[in-house]
């Protein structure tokens, strides 16, 4: 059984991005919490090109309530026209750390 909460993965440019990013929606408690990776490197497609460049990941984890806002939150700040947002379901977990999940990203 899934649980309300997801784990969203998001690509920024780099670490002052993701940290803006991050500190920006957990102070609105959009996110409980944002992890900050840097030193990745991501092979695509775009536009016809193949390109390579160096990004930083940043995950959020949030309830499902807070998703739909959350994701405008980082479409406003990114950078990118179309920046990767993806949400996955968080199955289960430490029921302690779900619920201060939970308190953390309470409406209201």
């Amino acid at each position: 059984m899934t649980t309300p909460f997801r784990l969203v993965y998001v690509t920024t440019p780099s670490p002052e991005v993701a940290l803006n990013i991050g500190r920006s929606v957990v102070n609105r408690h959009l996110a409980a919490c944002a992890n900050v990776l840097p030193g990745m490197t991501s092979v695509y497609w775009w536009q016809g090109q193949l390109n390579q460049d160096s990004e930083v990941v940043l995950i959020l984890k949030t309830h499902e309530d807070r998703l739909a806002e959350l994701t405008t939150a980082i479409k406003a700040a990114h950078p990118s026209d179309t920046p990767c947002i993806v949400a996955l379901p968080i199955i289960s977990g430490n029921e302690e750390y779900l619920s201060w999940l939970r308190t953390e990203t309470q409406l209201g």
